[in-house]
């Protein structure tokens, strides 16, 4: 597939063009994460309503990752998830960060205690427990 040729040349805000590569659900969270600094567009921190261009480099931060790449199309349409990938070029090392982030979360331990308030449930106990053996040996 081939990126989106319409709107190869029109210029798009940060914010919108973050939305439609699908990196943010809405423009709002887009809009926020830049003002938080959570966005580098070309190693600056950028406004919501800085224009992107092809060629472009992005930093960019989630609550789950990090991704670093090059812009290669431009599209305020927010499409499926096949034409978003191909609004931009992630760069190796980035990828191989996210890889290397998702398998140390594989390995973190997880309870199933939905509310870590008060006092330990009797499950929850046996399970902090559990870890703190596993920790000892």
């Amino acid at each position: 597939m081939n990126p989106p040729a319409d709107h190869a040349t029109a210029p798009v805000r940060l914010d919108k063009w973050l939305w439609a590569a699908r990196f943010f659900k809405t423009r709002s969270l887009a809009t926020a994460a830049i003002d938080a600094g959570h966005v580098r567009l070309n190693d600056e921190r950028p406004k919501p309503a800085r224009t992107v261009k092809v060629g472009d480099r992005l930093h960019i931060r989630t609550a789950a990752d990090a991704f670093e790449l090059t812009v290669l199309a431009i599209s305020e349409r927010r499409g499926p998830a096949g034409e978003a990938r191909l609004l931009y070029a992630e760069t190796e090392a980035s990828v191989a960060e996210r890889a290397r982030n998702q398998q140390a979360r594989a390995l973190e331990p997880v309870f199933d205690h939905p509310d870590v308030r008060g006092r330990p449930t009797k499950k929850w106990r046996r399970q902090l427990h559990f870890f703190q053996r596993k920790q000892q040996d």
